[in-house]
């Protein structure tokens, strides 16, 4: 498929491995050119040995940090200290590890009702990824309203109307999206089963009450701003997914994973089993 770079690996530490590798190069090129990473990160059973790899390399290639602000894909409506949390997780095995400034990382507020973490969140993504606008960025502050800059082409309402470059809904570019997948193919906290209107909910984040998978609150980004990143990245780790991945990539699937790669021209899935 065109719109896929399907990579995989012998194990799952060479998948977190490689992946690690090729973030690591992406935000060295940001340094060189003097500019922000912004990244959304995932949990998960991969995130761990992901997490574990990145530390081990940057440290390795003394690489800089400073320029790279982190975000998450979606977040358990939990408090930052519980198990559960993909703060957590991530905190322990990256932020302090590395000694990422607090300025630099932009939690999912998961202690709040779902709804006020979801506003939340959309506010900070939104202050950060425009606090330093470009040229362009500039003439639409100042009312001229113009399509989203990406590496995705512009969706046509034939593809779905989730608004990117259409109008009004213009949605905050992150330069790339880290996503896990479940055996169900959801990926980030949007599950099997929601209708076509919810799926093109243009809201950055929004709440999800009724998770299938405990616990049942919880904040994702929605598809449209999965559509809007320059670079989405997918970490499939685990045979017992190898069903739900081909189905959703050759199988015209209306699964979560199917419907990002139909949002995007480009999505990059790492596995560590091999998919054909």
């Amino acid at each position: 498929m065109k719109n896929l770079e399907l990579i995989s690996f012998a194990t799952a530490g060479d998948l977190a491995h490689a992946a690690a590798s090729a973030w690591l190069d992406e935000i060295a090129a940001a340094n060189r050119a003097g500019k922000r990473h912004c990244v959304a990160l995932s949990g998960g059973r991969i995130a761990l040995k992901f997490f574990t790899a990145t530390v081990e390399q940057a440290r390795a290639c003394a690489i800089s940090f400073d320029r790279v602000h982190f975000f998450w894909a979606d977040e358990r409506c939990v408090p930052p200290d519980d198990a559960e949390s993909n703060f957590k997780l991530a905190n322990e095995l990256l932020f302090l590890p590395l000694k990422i400034s607090e300025n630099q990382i932009h939690r999912i507020h998961g202690e709040l009702p779902p709804d006020k973490a979801a506003e939340l969140a959309t506010a900070e993504i939104r202050r950060i990824t425009l606090s330093s606008p470009s040229p362009p960025q500039k003439e639409e502050r100042a009312g001229v309203r113009r399509p989203i800059v990406s590496n995705s082409n512009p969706l046509t309402p034939t593809l779905s109307p989730l608004g990117r470059g259409e109008g009004v809904d213009f949605q905050p570019i992150l330069d790339l999206i880290f996503l896990g997948m479940g055996k169900d193919a959801h990926v980030a906290s949007l599950f099997p089963g929601e209708s076509e209107m919810t799926a093109v909910n243009k809201a950055v984040y929004r709440a999800v009450k009724n998770s299938p998978k405990p616990p049942q609150n919880r904040v994702t980004l929605g598809y449209a701003a999965i559509a809007a990143a320059r670079q989405v990245w997918v970490l499939v780790s685990g045979i017992g997914k190898k069903t739900a991945l081909y189905e959703s990539l050759f199988c015209n699937n209306r699964t979560p994973l199917a419907r990002v790669t139909r949002f995007r021209t480009r999505t990059k899935i790492f596995s560590d089993f091999p998919l054909i």
